[in-house]
């Protein structure tokens, strides 16, 4: 799994520093969660539809994203999964702090492919070993992505995480941890709720407790240097359009965000 994973890093960091490139074909170039990624494409074809501006878009994990911004730039906006990254942009002075707002939230839930039988009921000391049944548990690096970050704490409240933590299978995304459950590769896996809803090969068989872990909330902000053009697309965001395709995809619309 080491070997894999390195690979995938190199190839997702490879990404990372071709995305200026792209950006330069593009209006406007906005580093997202990896967790956006359906939504906010379609809230970008819209916009394009709408103003004839092209949105240059780059997923990963928000703590890759925020690196990427702090060594070498290369966005007009960026979109975390959590507020610990975007302030440790807004500490260093390299986004533009009157344009920050929280723009969505998110739930946390337990899938399992679609064909598995298991059945879980998420309470404090759950049997979560017995419904891996000797496999891993898929979810985003816990040290760094807001993700795993959230899973780790809920599952932590809940007084299983030592259980379970040599039983992980550890991915730099969202996203990819969700991959691992719909090719039935990790019999379980943490996302959340909107990336369940977005992929057919997985399903719901649990939900955390809210009170289990801190609010998912994704904060939204241009950069210092983002270009004039991008505040129009983040008042787009902001606006009904985009907010029903966000409800659509399974996003809690934040009212602060208009």
């Amino acid at each position: 799994m080491s070997i894999s994973r390195t690979i995938r890093a190199g190839i997702a960091a490879s990404l990372l520093v071709l995305a200026p490139l792209a950006a330069r074909a593009a209006d406007i170039t906005v580093f997202a969660a990896a967790s956006l990624t359906n939504a906010l494409q379609k809230a970008a074809d819209s916009y394009k539809a709408k103003s004839g501006q092209t949105v240059a878009l780059s997923f990963a994990a928000s703590s890759v994203l925020a690196k990427q911004i702090e060594s070498s730039g290369g966005a007009d906006m960026f979109i975390s999964a959590d507020k610990d990254w975007m302030d440790y942009l807004d500490n260093k002075g390299l986004i533009a702090h009157p344009t920050r707002k929280d723009l969505l939230g998110s739930h946390l839930v337990m899938i399992a492919p679609v064909a598995s039988n298991v059945q879980i009921k998420i309470a404090p000391r759950f049997d979560i070993m017995g419904a891996l049944g000797g496999g891993r548990l898929a979810v985003a690096d816990p040290d760094s992505v807001p993700a795993g970050k959230y899973a780790k704490t809920a599952l932590g409240a809940l007084g299983v995480w030592n259980n379970v933590v040599d039983h992980l299978v550890i991915a730099e995304n969202v996203r990819v941890a969700l991959a691992y459950v719909a090719r039935s590769e990790a019999p379980l896996g943490v996302v959340y709720t909107t990336d369940a809803m977005a992929e057919p090969k997985v399903k719901i068989v649990g939900e955390f407790p809210d009170n289990t872990h801190a609010p998912i909330v994704y904060p939204a902000a241009l950069t210092k240097d983002a270009k004039p053009s991008a505040q129009a697309f983040l008042d787009f965001l902001k606006g009904p359009e985009a907010s029903d395709i966000f409800s659509k995809a399974g996003f809690v619309v934040l009212s602060n965000g208009h």
